[in-house]
């Protein structure tokens, strides 16, 4: 029998962190897309500063994706 040490947590509950990280991060993705197309060119964003968020938020989906095929991979070879 194996034993899962303390600071391991179950893969069902790293399945729903990764799929909480990913759908807060696809939710903010998608703020950030509307904030970078005012509907009055007058509420002009800082693009740079919406640039980066974009970046970071695809970083996370990324990020979460990737944690998601690690446990179903590990998963489907147990």
């Amino acid at each position: 029998s194996t034993s899962v040490l303390p600071s391991q947590k179950p893969k069902s509950e790293l399945v729903r962190t990764s799929l909480r990280l990913l759908t807060s991060s696809a939710y903010r993705l998608q703020s950030e897309c509307r904030k970078a197309l005012p509907a009055e060119p007058s509420a002009a964003p800082d693009i740079q500063l919406v640039t980066q968020q974009v970046i970071q938020c695809a970083y996370d989906i990324a990020k979460a994706a990737k944690q998601l095929v690690t446990i179903t991979t590990k998963e489907n070879n147990n």
